[in-house]
């Protein structure tokens, strides 16, 4: 074969190569390459999971490519979450909670570690607990919780053991000396016609859950766990002045699956940032008693770690286990 020839075939692979470039750039897969899972461990409802929703409608344009809330409860948020710490899938997401930094220490067996098995997109949003008694109680304010909590007088009821309204009690005795009485009741809905009748002398619930009937008058609100008294309750104290402490919110964040590319973990994290600033956001997260709260992944992975050593010094001082 001559060179002249060799010369025009080498030219005309060249030439082959450079006309696939397109058609190898067209079938390259940008991510996401279909549509996101974020997995809510509890059951359809909540304020969180209706944040959520919010949150992930505006995110699906920006991406066009839809995302998915798919409710997966059971064993107190176990269930659902072992679905994301054990899977492979890289569009798969979490909507982790408060119970992410409580049940390491409840639960030995726990078959993932939440801080080595996921990775931190950002917050989402948050909310106080309140603390209410019954419209006729003789509680005024928390001189006579504090006074009446350590002469052992009083019960607080709560949505469960190892919840977060159950260990704002054990936080009080823990840090205060009080001697107050947990009850653990299956949900508010159980517990608030306790407190509205003076069965329990004082009711820790999520602020939106107890709302009504504060404004209604059949319970009154003794304090909240908020930082500043919600817009809601404008003359009520913050437990924040028993000690910094005391400010105790539940909230809700995103967590990607451990093969979810760190590039798009960053992506996801700012358009979720993105998706928070909107104002209408905050207008529609009121509807669910909510704040939107905005982080970067390792903001949030701050707050996980403090929470986690916040909650298990109580747990192990105050001999906290599940039945």
């Amino acid at each position: 074969m001559t060179p002249y020839l060799l010369r025009r075939m080498g030219l005309n692979f060249a030439l082959a190569c450079i006309a696939m470039l397109p058609a190898l750039s067209i079938g390259q897969s940008v991510w996401p390459t279909r549509p996101i899972t974020v997995i809510v461990p509890f059951a359809p409802g909540g304020a969180g999971n209706g944040s959520l929703r919010i949150l992930t409608e505006t995110m699906a344009l920006q991406l066009s490519q839809a995302i998915v809330v798919d409710n997966r409860p059971g064993a107190g948020g176990i269930t659902g979450t072992s679905m994301v710490t054990g899977s492979s899938d890289d569009h798969l997401f979490l909507m982790g909670s408060t119970s992410m930094t409580i049940l390491p220490a409840l639960r030995k067996d726990l078959p993932y570690d939440p801080q080595r098995d996921l990775k931190p997109v950002g917050m989402i949003s948050s909310q106080p607990l309140v603390l209410v008694v019954a419209a006729n109680s003789p509680l005024q304010g928390l001189d006579d919780l504090l006074s009446q909590g350590r002469a052992g007088h009083l019960s607080a009821g709560n949505s469960g053991i190892g919840t977060l309204s159950h260990l704002v009690t054990e936080l009080l005795n823990h840090k205060l000396q009080t001697r107050i009485t947990p009850v653990p009741y299956k949900g508010d809905s159980v517990l608030l016609p306790d407190v509205a009748s003076g069965a329990v002398s004082v009711g820790v619930v999520n602020l939106p859950v107890a709302l009504p009937l504060i404004q209604s008058g059949r319970l009154r609100a003794l304090s909240v766990t908020s930082r500043h008294p919600p817009a809601t309750l404008p003359g009520v104290l913050p437990l924040r002045t028993l000690g910094e402490e005391f400010v105790i919110n539940g909230w809700a964040a995103l967590f990607a699956a451990r093969n979810v590319p760190p590039v798009e973990i960053e992506r996801i994290g700012v358009l979720l940032r993105q998706a928070l600033a909107q104002p209408a956001t905050k207008d529609k997260f009121a509807a669910f008693g909510v704040s939107p709260e905005i982080s970067t992944p390792s903001q949030l992975q701050t707050f996980v770690q403090s929470e986690t050593r916040r909650w298990t010094d109580v747990i192990n001082s105050r001999g906290i286990k599940l039945d």
